[in-house]
C-alpha cells in the first residue's frame, strides 16, 4: 500500500468536508454553488487527475479503503468537470468489476452524472429537497432501482426516505432548479 498517497487523498477529502461544514454553518449561499467550495473541488479534481495519470484509479490495495473512498468522493465532487467525472465513472466501473473497490461506488457516481445530464437514476443515490421534503431525483423504475440497490447491499428507497424533513415551497424549488439548470448549462452537463 502507498501510505503517502492514501494520506494525501484522505487529507484532500477531509479539507473538502471541513470547508463544506464551515459554509453550511454560515447558512444557505444565495448563489447556489459557493465559489469557495468550487475552488476546493476544482483543486482536488486537478490533483486526482494527476494521481490517476500516475497510478490509475486508486484501488483498495493501493490506498486502503479510506483512500479509495476519499478518491471516490473527490471524483463525485468534481462537478465543474463533466468529462473528468465521466472518465472517473469508467475507471470506477472497471475497478469495481475487478473487485478492487467497493461495488457501490459506481452507483453513486453514475447516478450523480445521470442527474446532471437530466437522465433518471438507476440506483436512487441522489436526493434533493422538494415540496414534500427530501426525495430522490427521478429514477427509471422504483422497483428495478430497489432490486439494483439490494444487489449492492444498499437499503431500498423506502428504507432511505426520512421520516421528517424540511419541506420547501414551490417557489424555492423552482428557484433552485432554475439556478441548477443554468449552472449545468454553463459547465457543459446539458445544452
Amino acid at each position: 500500500m502507498n501510505e503517502e498517497l492514501r494520506a494525501e487523498l484522505v487529507a484532500m477529502d477531509d479539507h473538502d468536508q471541513a470547508v463544506r461544514a464551515e459554509l453550511a454553518a454560515d447558512g444557505p449561499y444565495p448563489g447556489g454553488y459557493h465559489p469557495r467550495m468550487a475552488a476546493v473541488h476544482d483543486s482536488n479534481a486537478a490533483r486526482l487527475r494527476e494521481i490517476i495519470h500516475e497510478y490509475g484509479w486508486p484501488t483498495t490495495a493501493l490506498v486502503g479503503l479510506d483512500g479509495t473512498k476519499a478518491a471516490h468522493r473527490i471524483a463525485q465532487h468534481s462537478i465543474n468537470h463533466p468529462d473528468f467525472m465521466r472518465e472517473c465513472r469508467s475507471l470506477i466501473m472497471a475497478a469495481g468489476d475487478r473487485g478492487e473497490i467497493p461495488r457501490d461506488q459506481f452507483a453513486y457516481i453514475d447516478d450523480r452524472i445521470r442527474v446532471y445530464e437530466g437522465l433518471p437514476q438507476l440506483y436512487g443515490t441522489q436526493w434533493h429537497g422538494g415540496v414534500d421534503g427530501i426525495e430522490p431525483h427521478p429514477v427509471d423504475d422504483w422497483n428495478a432501482v430497489n432490486q439494483r440497490r439490494r444487489a449492492l447491499g444498499l437499503p431500498t428507497l423506502d428504507e432511505m426516505r426520512p421520516k421528517r424533513s424540511e419541506r420547501l415551497s414551490q417557489e424555492e424549488v423552482d428557484r433552485i432548479r432554475t439556478e441548477e439548470l443554468a449552472w449545468r448549462r454553463r459547465v457543459g452537463w446539458v445544452r
